[in-house]
């Protein structure tokens, strides 16, 4: 498996505070390794638009597709409580 990067992931990456951008590098190399890792809690949140949602820390979440033997990430942002 290998990351791909959206425009807006970038965009939204790039303006997250730098502690939560370690925090997605971390989450980011496990996701790689195993997406059922614990700390990431991925699950599918749009069945019909193939869109899962992973935990970067307790308050951040981003959002990938899967196609093939990509992850395509598309967003990053604060999770609303």
């Amino acid at each position: 498996m290998r990351l791909d990067f959206s425009p807006s992931f970038v965009k939204a990456y790039n303006k997250a505070p730098t502690k939560i951008q370690r925090a997605f590098d971390k989450q980011s190399k496990l996701l790689l390794q195993n997406l059922n890792y614990p700390s990431l809690r991925a699950k599918k949140y749009s069945e019909t638009e193939n869109i899962w949602q992973a935990r970067v820390d307790k308050s951040w979440r981003f959002y990938f597709r899967i196609k093939g033997d990509v992850y395509y990430l598309l967003d990053i942002i604060s999770h609303p409580k």
